[in-house]
Formats: structure tokens, C-alpha cells, sequence
């Protein structure tokens, strides 16, 4: 009687079941995301309200605690909120409109200069290597074209009803969120009694999602607080290497510091071209050295010491979470990523079939490595398991996790 070997026996009623749910899975994951990034204009409000929210309640809470009404407190809050917000953006678009001045009149034909520099720098170091027509070579990658004539291929009509449709939309979208803001604050204190009443409802189990929420919240707070001490040091960083502008390049520090890893990095883009353009190599490396040395002390020394290291996810899985949620919400997906990544962390633990995911994306802890000619030998020999466990000064049931 001939056996089919084992590769080619039909697959049991198991091995379909569990083909059949990957497939379901990962058809919902991606119906989902296509959801949430189709729902962009309506989530991405609701997610700069609870924001600013989360980071303006304590204005709220000391307001309260001096007895201030709550509708009073709340608009008063609301409204430092603005003030904050609205000055930002009347500096960013008058310094932003004086530095395109400034890129006309100094930094293009800086700019000019170095090009032309690195380019016969290229050159002689291209004949010393005997490559032929390496001057025209050269010409051609460092050329670059900028349209004498802009204005022809620009329609003035098409571009103020652009700026207008823009306007109109940012306004709309600003008022929107101050609601949200004030309906979020208001109703802040009752959030609490909403889950006892849950939990006497016999309801879902919440204590986690609540416990999430308070690290978020401490999360956004400290991320603040961190944030603006980025942009002071920036700032007086590009202030001490004279460099224009250092009031703009400390605010885009402190707003791009919310996006995890990458935020940092790009925030240090500019001031290291302009101190290149204008100081030369020197200066630029001297401010690339100032940014990288701001961001590793608050990043791995200040930051964790505020907020402990209780997020527990990986700086590869922080990055990918970036990406993702930039991709599905732009910018405020990536600013929001952390928060995010942990919501869906403590949704995917409640799950007993999606917890191995929560379990990938949790930063691993460091344990001994085991070795495993001594696992043979500790599960032939129980004696000598428990005699490393005592010596380590583990209980046994500490050491199974139980």
C-alpha cells in the first residue's frame, strides 16, 4: 500500500480554519485602514481637540481649585489655548515672509557660490581619476534651472481662489475644534463616573483602556513640556551661531519634536543649511553637533526620567508607527503616533486572539539567554533548575511568570 508523503497529504479542517480567519483578518485590517484614512476629515478634528484638551486641562484644574466657575474656567482655558496658537502662527508667516526676502537677497547666491565651489572641487578630483568630459559631467548635475518667467505659468485667478477655498477651510476646521475642545473640558470630571456607571452596568472591564488614558495623558503633558524646552535650546543654539531666523527654527523644533525620532532629525535640517551657506562647513557642523546633542539629552535622559519607561515600544516599532499613521492622517497621525500605537496596543491585549501582536510590539525586556544544551540538561535534571533559581533569588513562581 503506497503512503503519500507527508508534504503532499490535504491540509485537515484545522489548518483551513485557521487559513480562512488570517485571510478574514487581514481583509478587515485593510478595509479598516481605508476606512480611517477615507474618514480623515472627520477624525483628524476630534483627535486636535482631545489634544489640546488633554494638554490644557490642568489650566482647568487650577482654575477649579480656586474656585472658579467651570463654565468660566473652561472659557478662559479655551481661550489662552487660542491666544497661544494664534501667536504662533502670526510669527511662523511674518518670519516665513522675511525669510523668503532673505532667500533672495542672500541665501540663493550663497547658495550659488557652493555650488560652484563643490563643483571644481568635483572636477579636479574627477581629472586626477582621468574621467573624461568631467567638467561638462559635473555641470550637468550641479546645474540647477529655476524659471525666469514664474508668473506665465502661474493664473492669478485660479491661485486667490485656492488661497481663499484654504482659508475658508482652515477657519472652519479651527472653529470646529474649539467646540470640541470646550465640550471635551466641560465634561472632563464626568468621565470617571461614566465608567463606574459602565461597570455597575455589568459592562465591559475598562481599567486598562483607563489606565492607557493616564499615560497618554502624562505622555502629552511631559511631551510638552519637553517640546518647549527644544525649542528655547534651539533656539539660543542657532542664536549663539548667529544664525537668522532663530526664533522661527526654535518653533519649528518644539512643533516637530512631537513626531517621535524623525521629528527631531528634519527640525535640524535648516539651521544646518543656512550655517553652511553662510559660515561655511565649520559652523554647520558645529550646529549639527548642538541639535544632536540637545535631542539625545531630553530624548534619552530627561524624557524617560519624566515619564518612565512605561510605553514599552521599541524605537523600530515608534518609526513604523509614524509612517503608518502619517500615511493614513498626515502630519497630526504623526504627531498623535505614540498615543495611537498605545490605543491600539491595549485594544489588541484585550483580545485573546490579536494579543500576540500587542506582545510583537512591546519592547522586548532583557533576560538571560538561554543556553540549550542547559535547558536539556534542567529538564533532565529538576534538581538543577531549582538550585539556579534559588541562587538567582527568583521564586519559582516568579520565574514561570505565574
Amino acid at each position: 500500500m503506497n503512503v503519500l508523503p507527508d508534504t503532499l497529504k490535504m491540509p485537515d479542517k484545522d489548518s483551513k480554519i485557521q487559513a480562512t480567519r488570517i485571510l478574514v483578518t487581514a481583509s478587515m485590517v485593510v478595509i479598516l485602514v481605508t476606512g480611517l484614512k477615507l474618514g480623515q476629515s472627520f477624525f483628524v478634528p476630534i483627535l486636535l481637540a482631545s489634544f489640546i484638551a488633554t494638554v490644557s486641562f490642568p489650566i482647568t484644574s487650577w482654575l477649579r481649585k480656586r474656585r472658579v466657575p467651570r463654565a468660566i474656567a473652561v472659557l478662559l482655558t479655551v481661550l489662552v489655548d487660542f491666544a497661544f496658537l494664534t501667536g504662533i502662527i502670526i510669527i511662523v508667516i511674518a518670519l516665513t515672509g522675511d525669510l523668503e526676502t532673505k532667500w533672495q537677497d542672500k541665501y540663493y547666491p550663497a547658495m550659488n557660490v557652493k555650488i560652484e565651489e563643490l563643483s571644481e572641487t568635483a572636477v579636479e578630483v574627477l581629472e586626477k581619476w582621468r574621467i573624461p568630459d568631467a567638467r561638462e559631467t559635473v555641470k550637468q548635475y550641479a546645474e540647477i534651472r529655476i524659471p525666469q518667467q514664474l508668473g506665465e505659468s502661474i493664473n492669478p485667478f485660479d491661485l486667490g481662489k485656492d488661497v481663499a477655498f484654504r482659508v475658508v477651510s482652515f477657519l472652519g476646521t479651527t472653529l470646529l475644534i474649539l467646540i470640541l475642545t470646550v465640550f471635551m473640558l466641560s465634561e472632563a470630571r464626568m468621565f470617571g463616573r461614566r465608567v463606574n456607571a459602565i461597570l455597575e452596568a455589568r459592562g465591559p472591564n475598562l481599567d486598562r483602556i483607563m489606565a492607557a488614558t493616564a499615560d497618554i495623558q502624562r505622555y502629552l503633558a511631559m511631551k510638552t513640556l519637553v517640546s518647549l524646552a527644544t525649542g528655547v535650546l534651539a533656539g539660543f543654539l542657532c542664536w549663539a551661531a548667529g544664525l537668522d531666523f532663530y526664533i522661527l527654527w526654535g518653533i519649528v523644533a518644539f512643533a516637530l519634536n512631537f513626531i517621535p525620532v524623525l521629528g527631531s532629525i528634519i527640525a535640524g535640517i535648516p539651521p544646518f543649511i543656512l550655517a553652511f551657506l553662510v559660515d561655511g562647513g565649520p559652523s554647520a557642523i558645529a550646529v549639527g553637533v548642538g541639535y544632536a546633542s540637545i535631542n539625545v539629552f531630553l530624548g534619552n535622559f530627561l524624557e524617560p526620567m519624566l515619564m518612565g519607561r512605561r510605553f514599552g515600544l521599541s524605537t523600530l516599532i515608534v518609526i513604523i508607527s509614524v509612517l503608518f499613521w502619517g500615511f493614513v492622517w498626515g502630519p497630526v497621525g504623526m504627531f498623535l503616533a505614540v498615543p495611537l500605537t498605545m490605543v491600539l496596543k491595549v485594544m489588541l491585549d484585550n483580545s485573546d486572539e490579536l494579543r500576540w501582536i500587542a506582545v510583537a510590539i512591546t519592547k522586548e525586556k532583557r533576560h538571560p539567554i538561554l543556553d540549550l544544551d542547559e535547558a536539556d540538561e534542567e529538564l533532565e535534571n529538576p534538581e538543577l533548575a531549582s538550585s539556579k533559581v534559588e541562587l538567582s533569588g527568583v521564586t519559582p513562581d516568579e520565574s514561570t511568570g505565574t
